[in-house]
């Protein structure tokens, strides 16, 4: 998954919300509360659609994917269409259809749909929802899977913005990464994007990778400027549990990432990328605001990170409305089947009590360059930030505490001593 398209945070997890798993009858019955629906259509309001289907697995990726040599003949792209045809349906019903302000389509790989499959996507948005006016349209890609072509097609469908997945400009580094693609793709796809018209384009990075240099990264930095894109997202290799890297690591073959590495790696991004004219807006992304590219940031992504409100459709997908999170199921097969069924996919559920959304709210906004309000701040925790503070990791503007560029390096230090 390129950018950011949906959190993958486990929540759940670090506030202590205990959540629901439910099944197939309760899954039928899944309905949100009015408490829920009151103020839908005031609060942005965003679609993510998750496409499940890559041609390979990428060795770090623990993302929710299928090869079609996983998936056989239990669900296809075309089964995967009709559910969200279905799904989109349903969930115009429940949400009484607000023009949708933003549409991030994930993965997986969308671009291996092509620009009729992905305008196809954005047809059903528009079709179950509407799509107000200037709404930000993103779609995730493959460089390997675009085209000049395939861009102008996306383009005439009504997208606005590509994010496309560079990773490293290093081909030792992506071998190591399991991409497929050739360094000098990614750079090109940004081209031909904006060449088709797209102002808003970004690229990809993962930093930390075992076996990369500072020469490897600086290669990588100087494609990214030369391609012109108005975003970057740089992300620290995470080995995740269960990824063919993970084994490769737990069996000494590859060494972990280091994190004085990281953060060493880290900070040469945003110096490059500053100077670039690219400033930090959350702590792995960039963009530039200029006349020429006006608003640059990722609306779609500041929605999960300024807690709106969003509707995630396609396999494990997950959404959030008016304080209740729930996610689908992950299999396609069986996604398409509830569906088929008249079903919600619905997988699991949780009501966030205000303890957990003030969790959230520290945890995510603390991360913006716009800062954590202290009004959010109970007495003791400002006391915390106070610390902090003194320690050179926050410092406050105005009514905001935002992080230093220590900070950035500490941030979920930071974020845990503020609210222990």
């Amino acid at each position: 998954m390129d950018d950011v398209g949906e959190p993958t945070m486990d929540t759940g997890t670090v506030n202590g919300t205990s959540t629901t798993t439910v099944g197939r009858d309760e899954a039928a019955a899944f309905a949100l509360p009015g408490s829920a629906l009151k103020g839908v259509g005031s609060r942005p309001f965003g679609i993510y659609v998750h496409v499940p289907f890559c041609a390979t697995r990428c060795g770090y990726c623990d993302f929710n994917t299928y090869t079609a040599g996983e998936l056989g003949t239990s669900a296809s792209p075309q089964s995967w269409m009709e559910g969200l045809r279905r799904e989109l349906d349903l969930a115009a019903e429940m949400t009484g259809a607000p023009a949708v302000d933003t549409v991030f389509v994930g993965g997986g790989t969308p671009s291996l749909l092509g620009g009729d499959g992905l305008s196809d996507v954005l047809g059903a948005v528009r079709s179950s929802f509407g799509i107000a006016k200037g709404a930000e349209v993103t779609t995730e890609s493959n460089p390997e899977s675009t085209s000049p072509e395939f861009f102008e097609r996306l383009r005439a469908g009504g997208f606005t913005r590509i994010s496309l997945g560079m990773q490293s400009a290093a081909q030792h580094v992506l071998k190591v990464l399991d991409r497929t693609h050739t360094p000098g793709r990614a750079v090109a796809a940004a081209q031909e994007a904006r060449a088709a018209g797209f102002e808003h384009v970004n690229l990809d990075l993962i930093y930390g990778t075992p076996g990369e240099r500072d020469e490897d990264l600086d290669l990588s930095l100087d494609a990214v400027l030369s391609a012109g894109v108005d975003h970057v997202s740089a992300y620290a290799l995470i080995v995740e549990d269960g990824t063919a890297l993970a084994r490769k690591v737990r069996r000494g073959e590859l060494p972990a990432p280091d994190d004085d590495v990281l953060a060493s790696r880290y900070e040469r991004i945003d110096a490059r990328l500053a100077d670039a004219g690219l400033t930090w807006y959350e702590v792995s992304n960039w963009a530039s605001a200029d006349a020429a590219t006006g608003e640059s940031r990722c609306r779609h992504n500041l929605g999960y990170w300024d807690d709106g409100d969003w509707w995630g459709a396609g396999p494990g997908a997950h959404s959030h409305v008016g304080g209740v999170r729930w996610w689908n199921v992950k299999h396609p097969a069986r996604y398409a089947d509830q569906l088929a069924a008249g079903s919600l996919p619905v997988g699991g559920s949780e009501q966030l009590t205000a303890e957990d959304v003030h969790v959230e709210r520290v945890m995510l906004t603390a991360r913006l360059r716009t800062g954590l309000a202290v009004a959010e701040l109970d007495a003791a925790e400002q006391r915390a930030a106070e610390t902090v503070v003194a320690d050179g990791l926050l410092v406050r503007q105005g009514e905001h505490l935002v992080l230093t560029d220590r900070g950035r390096l500490l941030a979920d230090a930071v974020v845990r001593t503020v609210l222990r």
